[in-house]
């Protein structure tokens, strides 16, 4: 499964990549309220560092034994996280049972809002990347493009190519700043990533932000995708296709991979080639922004990712 790869090594610690508020430091009130919710005192709060958002995010452990994952966000003070798990909330109670995600049990929409989703004892995907969790999310999400094709009316979805169109933002400035990467390949992948319309539709509820911290591994293997805060209507085959950057940057042959899976296989090369060149402009962009003090390694993140994309698409396009 290994290939050589020349992409550093990612470069943000996993699983500690968030700096989130602490139980203490929610309002009595609002502990009080939660603490209804799940039926029980709290005795103690683990709050989950991975993935780059600032909200409130932790295992509660409760005087009864039980145990509940809470997320919260204050609309005042974090105004573009509580909108997020406000989706969140939305996406997941419209999800079908079907679906391998944690349930959302309950949700509060006030001056904060919080959800209290479905506790999995599990653990996130081990990294470097191993062949059985990544078989097991690519099996996932196989089971999600089954169950969510055609996408809920409900949810009212934006389309992939009208969310999409933002990622083709920052060409300009990357086509000027990034004079370490050849111009006439640089142009090729700017080219390539105008076409992304023409490759990303299709009416299957897609995901759209697969990574590790987005996913769990429960004790029988299976793998649960987590973090349905900004879906929309798609290919099907898309967030397959995602979940295979980090594994390829860490060495896995991600081609084999693809040859292997059914929602992959049959897709047109060149579909892909155009998705990578639209990951290129995205990231390559995005990583240049400020860092915020509440996510210190989301640039290093997203430089990563670039790389990687970049990397894969010169290898795919025969310019190394």
């Amino acid at each position: 499964m290994a290939r050589s790869s020349s992409i550093a090594p990612y470069p943000a610690p996993h699983g500690k990549t968030a700096r989130r508020l602490e139980w203490s430091f929610l309002p009595p009130n609002l502990r009080a309220w939660i603490e209804r919710k799940c039926g029980s005192p709290v005795v103690s709060a683990v709050s989950q560092t991975s993935g780059f958002t600032p909200g409130f995010a932790s295992v509660l452990a409760c005087e009864d034994g039980s145990r509940h994952f809470v997320k919260a966000a204050s609309v005042k003070a974090q105004r573009m996280f509580a909108d997020s798990y406000r989706e969140e909330a939305r996406k997941l109670t419209a999800l079908p049972e079907g679906v391998p995600a944690p349930r959302l049990l309950w949700h509060l929409d006030d001056d904060w809002v919080v959800l209290g989703i479905e506790y999995v004892a599990a653990r996130a995907p081990h990294r470097p990347w191993q062949a059985d969790d990544l078989d097991a999310l690519l099996d996932s999400l196989e089971v999600v493009a089954d169950v969510m094709t055609p996408s809920p009316p409900e949810l009212r979805l934006d389309t992939a190519a009208d969310d999409f169109a933002p990622l083709l933002e920052g060409w300009p400035d990357l086509r000027e700043r990034r004079t370490d990467l050849d111009a006439e390949r640089l142009a090729e992948a700017e080219t390539l990533a105008r076409r992304y319309a023409e490759v990303v539709g299709g009416d299957t509820l897609v995901h759209t932000d697969i990574r590790s911290d987005n996913v769990l591994i429960d004790p029988d293997g299976r793998a649960l995708v987590c973090d349905w805060n900004w879906p929309v209507r798609g290919a099907a085959w898309f967030d397959s296709f995602a979940a295979l950057i980090g594994p390829r940057g860490e060495g896995v042959d991600v081609d084999a991979v693809i040859a292997r899976r059914r929602l992959l296989r049959d897709v047109d090369p060149e579909a892909f080639d155009v998705n990578l060149a639209l990951y290129v402009g995205y990231f390559f962009t995005q990583c240049e922004l400020p860092v915020p003090p509440s996510s210190p390694h989301i640039r290093d993140h997203q430089r990563w990712q670039g790389e990687v994309c970049w990397d894969w698409l010169a290898e795919r396009r025969g310019w190394v």
